[in-house]
């Protein structure tokens, strides 16, 4: 719609729409980086019932056959959390791409594009954190499947 089309208030309604726009921006990121914490306290559960598995249950006779059982839950569930958590970032990002495409189209609209600048202004030497995040799932992924080895190796060697 032109501001002609629209009226008298199309820069007062404009400039409101952005500022509203700008911080739900702001709280998807703040809920990202929440949805982060969450990931890697859960994920301390299966790692924790791991290694006290290996203590407790390593060392006595009756308890060896109860051991490769609880790696194996351990390895699976951890398994699942990390690419829970790998979809979850990934999903932040999209969003997160998709709304400051938004407010770049409203910046075009204003006397001003402050995100557009900035993006324009790092964008040939940032590394963008979401790609960065993206690695500690697969690093959790990929300890919990060793452990997933481990308990197989366990039970059948």
């Amino acid at each position: 719609m032109t501001p002609e089309e629209y009226g008298d208030k199309y820069s007062d309604h404009l400039l409101e729409q952005y500022k509203l726009y700008v911080e739900m921006t702001d709280r998807v990121s703040q809920r990202r980086e929440r949805s982060n914490q969450f990931f890697i306290t859960l994920l301390a559960g299966p790692a924790i019932l791991a290694m006290l598995a290996r203590f407790w249950l390593g060392g006595e006779n009756d308890s060896v056959r109860f051991l490769p059982a609880v790696l194996l839950a351990s390895g699976l569930l951890g398994m699942a959390l990390s690419a829970t958590w790998f979809v979850t970032i990934r999903s932040y990002r999209h969003l997160n791409n998709a709304r400051f495409h938004v407010i770049g189209e409203m910046e075009k609209r204003l006397p001003f594009g402050s995100y557009s600048y900035e993006w324009e202004l790092l964008s040939p030497k940032f590394l963008l954190l979401s790609v960065i995040e993206q690695f500690l799932p697969g690093i959790v992924f990929s300890l919990f499947s060793a452990l997933l080895v481990y308990a197989v190796w366990l039970l059948f060697f």
